[in-house]
């Protein structure tokens, strides 16, 4: 069924255009702001604190605004099939980006089509399983125009977020999210500026609730972000771990000169010991040499002077967990064993800090 719009769009959010497309009193005097006398008094300071006041008074605003739209829409962006198209024209157009990159970065598939791309070809981007997200303050952007009537003539779910419930754009939605009345930090009123900020606050609102919805792990969250530093935090123990013929293992009745000379060969400090099955058993450190010095410190049993049950971890852990465990209790080595708790690799701090997770 094909759904016509009720009132034409008018207004881009453009920079010509404004972002609300707003009709000016020129003769008006200027609103007032929470920093008027700052700017009297040239504190640049001050203006900054007050539009950051300003801004985050409208964050706890909105906050309280929340109703049972949001929840309608985290419910159907988790059951999507498809993806969360997001689009916006102008200072919008920048929100809906970031928005669209913060949903597919935590485990919500989507894609940011510019609107006005959208009416030359683009549209067939959009399919029959997705859902759109449009920002728009007011609700009246002319390139909104095409992607609106494209998503109703598919009958694809369309989520408005505006100001103004009675815009096209709000009329024509399927659900809205609307902002509540908020002056611009502006002292002009008129560049976007509490209102992009509501309109990006909004968007990190909707990718946690969806992030929490879905179950997102952090090792789905490391799959997403394999690069620089943030990549570096996120890799798992298996992909630092040594293993191998790396790994510094022993039986319990090896002689400590023999289980010296592995500690010697394999660099890493200390030992494990390992039973008949090949589970850990124990592991000798530097410190339990230092410990047990004695002159017949070589002829004993490495099973005479390890330490039993020692720190382990699992192999799919994230690294900066094993950096933390071994932080926490003062150790330089984690063995990495395997569900029956036989050793699969070995962690040295230095691995870590090597990869630049600190």
């Amino acid at each position: 069924m094909t759904v016509t719009l009720h009132a034409p769009i008018v207004g881009g959010e453009g920079e010509s255009a404004g972002e609300d497309a707003l009709t000016v009193d020129r003769a008006a005097p200027v609103p007032a702001t929470v920093f008027d006398d700052a700017v009297d008094g040239g504190e640049a300071i001050a203006v900054g604190r007050g539009v950051l006041l300003h801004e985050a008074e409208a964050l706890r605003t909105l906050a309280g605004a929340l109703d049972a739209s949001f929840v309608r829409v985290v419910d159907l962006f988790a059951g999507l099939e498809g993806r969360v198209v997001v689009t916006g024209m102008g200072k919008s157009g920048h929100v809906a980006r970031k928005v669209a990159a913060t949903l597919a970065s935590t485990g919500t598939p989507a894609f940011y089509v510019h609107p006005a791309e959208a009416s030359h070809g683009d549209l067939g981007m959009i399919t029959r399983e997705d859902a759109v997200l449009a920002f728009s303050n007011s609700g009246e952007t002319e390139e909104l125009r095409d992607l609106t009537l494209y998503s109703r003539r598919f009958r694809i779910p369309l989520v408005a977020v505006t100001s103004r419930a009675e815009s096209t754009l709000a009329r024509n939605a399927d659900l809205v999210l609307l902002l509540p009345p908020l002056r611009e930090a502006c002292p002009l009123g008129l560049a976007p500026t509490t209102s992009t900020t509501a309109m990006l606050a909004l968007g990190d609102a909707l990718a946690v609730a969806l992030l929490r919805r879905k179950g997102f792990t952090p090792g789905q969250f490391a799959d997403f972000h394999p690069g620089g530093r943030l990549g570096a935090r996120l890799m798992r123990v298996e992909q630092l771990m040594r293993r191998d013929d790396m790994l510094p293992l022993v039986r319990p009745e090896t002689p400590m000169r023999e289980a010296v000379l592995e500690m010697t060969r394999k660099c890493l400090g200390c030992v494990g010991i390992v039973d008949a099955d090949g589970r850990l058993v124990g592991i000798v450190t530097d410190g339990d040499l230092r410990r047990h010095m004695g002159p017949d410190l070589l002829e004993r049993r490495a099973g005479d002077i390890m330490t039993r049950h020692p720190l382990t971890i699992a192999p799919g852990a994230l690294a900066v967990e094993a950096l933390g465990t071994m932080n926490r209790n003062a150790v330089t080595v984690l063995f990495v064993v395997d569900a029956e708790g036989r050793p699969v690799g070995a962690l040295h701090i230095h691995d870590c800090l090597r990869a630049g997770i600190a």
